[in-house]
């Protein structure tokens, strides 16, 4: 998107506080010369562009231009130099040839969206892990592979090495160049949980992550040195199609291979839990990572090529333990667990670890020590916040006490906090383990934002006198207060507030604004920078983001009836439905032709009872009578999931045709789905919503 507004300069004290932050950085060490190692080719085309919508950019290489023609410590002072200098490495785009030892060679894309692309040649055909986040800049990456190699070898197997939609969004693209019939000898490996965690994430709280992920990513936002400058993951996400197709086999759903089975080819010797298997004729062995950097995940390694596969798990930056776009709270004790079990299954025996983020390391012994500090930073997150909590602490005290790791870990410049942050990692440990009370009972019952902004106001002379009070301290440089109490005045003025005159508002929206723009420029971490920065945007043009992809039909036809009962459970008017029927609601529902079904019919009961839409598989006799029977094909029940706020008109238009019979009374499917509600993909942000607090 492109702003109206004039670009907000840096103030001098964050101009030298970003100057400050060359001198504290970590010792050179070979990044730059790592991630342009085996570059075989540049992309090849200037931009990825929708193919549904030829004039819509879902991938533009050109627009991180700006980057390559600074030295990071001379970056401009609207940027902190180390995230500049995340970006310029993150930015390195084309096909790397990664190892070619054991008769196997691998390469990854890079620069091609937020994650890599990893391919391998099997016997057969090819091995691709992680077919980026949308099907267009799959079939980009699959394109530079075919073009600078001419190898047209068709892809036997695909590899999720979790449940990420950056990790699998991509898949039919890579069949693009076969009309996209998918083989039905294909073979897709997934760690055991996948498909559930994969859909249910873009499921339960699926819009509310995508509209936070619009600040976490900024993919809409101008690139440029006030603008996005990456996330540090990756440069951001791309906005194409998602697609997936569906594992075929689950490592882990069978036993581990035990000893007697251990192959000397392994190359590594026998440990307990790992899963060996020949993939196309290519000997991988699983290590599951169930809580670590995803619900389901994998690390994994190819003996031929002693090659190590770090899955997310270990990358070029501090990572996530709780997501800022949202998502369930990670186990950083967990992480650490399994990071040593695969320095002591794997790095010994590895010449190259790569991951699905980031560029590789080579040498064992560099691999080791990568891997036992990444292991170590995780630890010490876990271990300081429990010593911590037990000392009375809060996660908030807690972030403000240990705001740095200790020096060894803080001299590498993969343990910086790019992408996750000490200061929001330290706060997520807490929250797993004790949640989001402090203890304190003052902090049991708090008021929400408008009506606690309101009471500020009067206690503090009204809107223009906390404006006044924030502009001296911003003039202090003291922004994290003045975005404080600028928020007070913002939401006081939503319905459940008292009136705020409008050139108050007007005001502290401008310096709100201005704020923001100084925490992002001087924010080290990437996504900080990014929700910054879009808050900012917002504030001064008075509107939403658009959605950054689009799609979901895969993920849809991937749902059986109980996830798809829970997306609606979620959407039900409890209240309302609560206060207005009494008596239960029962629904019998009778899907056909389902491939994922032995007998090719999906048997579910639904109950409405007490604001609460109950579903169970079968037919659920303690319910009660169903008050109505609906039989469809998987097909309709498919069309209605993907209706969105059509499903009732859609669902009424085809009993109507007679794609839906129902049995029973016909007004009982009408009376549950009018207790539908439905997401709003672009609620605010950093202002009210015209409701606030008011349910």
């Amino acid at each position: 998107m492109t702003s109206t507004a004039e670009p907000i300069q840096p103030t001098p004290y964050i101009a030298a506080q970003n100057r400050a932050a060359v001198a504290s950085a970590p010792s050179p060490n070979s990044d730059f010369e790592d991630a342009t190692r085996g570059l075989i080719a540049p992309p090849d085309v200037p931009v990825i562009v929708s193919r549904t919508n030829p004039s819509k950019v879902v991938w533009d290489f050109t627009a991180y231009g700006f980057l390559a023609g600074t030295e990071w410590q001379e970056a401009p002072a609207s940027a902190n130099p180390m995230l500049w200098r995340q970006g310029q490495l993150a930015s390195q785009a084309g096909l790397f040839q990664v190892i070619s030892a054991g008769g196997r060679t691998i390469y990854q894309v890079r620069g091609y969206d937020l994650s890599n692309m990893t391919i391998l040649n099997g016997d057969t055909g090819l091995i691709v892990i992680d077919p980026l986040a949308s099907y267009e800049t799959a079939q980009a990456a699959l394109a530079l592979y075919r073009s600078a190699t001419g190898d047209r070898t068709p892809i036997s197997t695909l590899i999720y090495t979790h449940s990420h939609v950056d990790h699998f969004g991509g898949s039919r693209g890579l069949f693009a160049e076969l009309d996209d019939q998918v083989p039905t000898t294909l073979k897709v490996y997934a760690p055991t949980g996948f498909l559930e965690h994969a859909i249910s994430e873009n499921v339960y709280a699926g819009p509310a992550m995508a509209r936070r992920a619009e600040y976490m990513y900024a993919a809409a936002l101008d690139k440029g040195p006030d603008g996005q400058i990456g996330t540090g993951l990756g440069q951001t996400v791309s906005t194409g199609e998602v697609t997936l197709i569906p594992p075929t086999d689950n490592i882990g759903d069978g036993r581990a291979t035990p000893q007697a089975e251990w192959k000397s080819g392994y190359v590594i010797p026998w440990r307990d839990g790992l899963y060996a298997r020949t993939i196309d004729g290519v000997p991988v062995i699983f290590q599951l990572t169930p809580g670590t950097e995803a619900p389901a995940e994998m690390n994994f390694y190819f003996p031929e090529p002693r090659a190590l596969c770090m899955a997310e798990n270990a990358t070029h930056n501090l990572h996530n333990i709780l997501s800022i776009r949202g998502a369930q709270v990670r186990d950083a004790q967990v992480w650490s667990t399994y990071l040593t079990e695969a320095i002591q299954a794997f790095a010994p025996y590895s010449d190259v670890e790569f991951a699905s983020h980031h560029w590789p390391h080579w040498v064992s012994e560099g691999i080791i020590e990568f891997l036992s500090n990444q292991r170590d930073m995780y630890g010490y997150l876990n271990d300081q916040t429990l010593r911590m909590i037990d000392a009375g602490y809060t996660g908030i005290e807690i972030a403000e006490k240990l705001q740095a790791l200790p020096p060894n870990l803080a001299d590498q410049w993969y343990t910086q906090g790019y992408y996750g942050s000490l200061s929001h990692n330290f706060k997520a440990v807490y929250q797993r383990y004790m949640g989001w009370y402090d203890g304190n009972p003052a902090n049991l019952w708090k008021l929400p934002p408008t009506p606690a902004g309101a009471n500020y106001l009067k206690a503090m002379g009204g809107a223009s006198a906390v404006v006044t009070l924030a502009q001296q301290a911003y003039d202090a440089n003291d922004y994290r207060w003045a975005a404080e109490l600028l928020n007070h005045v913002i939401f006081a003025s939503g319905d459940a507030g008292a009136p705020v005159p409008a050139d108050a508002l007007t005001q502290a929206k401008t310096l709100q604004a201005q704020t923001m723009t100084q925490l992002g420029y001087g924010a080290q971490n990437g996504t900080w920078r990014n929700a910054y920065l879009s808050g900012a945007w917002e504030l001064q043009l008075g509107h939403a983001q658009a959605p950054t992809s689009s799609g979901a039909s895969d993920l849809v036809r991937s749902m059986d009836l109980s996830l798809f009962f829970a997306a609606m459970a979620k959407s039900i008017d409890g209240p309302t439905a609560g206060a207005q029927q009494r008596t239960p609601i029962v629904l019998r529902w009778n899907v056909t032709d389902d491939p994922a079904q032995k007998n090719g019919t999906d048997v579910g009961t639904t109950v409405l009872r007490n604001g609460v839409l109950v579903y169970a598989d079968g037919t659920y006799d303690l319910a009660g009578k169903p008050a109505a029977t609906i039989t469809m094909t998987r097909d309709t029940f498919n069309s209605l999931v993907l209706a969105g706020m059509d499903f009732k008109s859609n669902f009424d238009a085809a009993v109507n045709k007679a794609s839906i019979q129902i049995t029973g009374d016909p007004s009982a499917p009408d009376t549950v789905f009018g207790y539908l509600t439905f997401p709003d993909p672009v609620f605010p942000l950093v202002t009210p919503r015209p409701d606030s607090a008011k349910n």
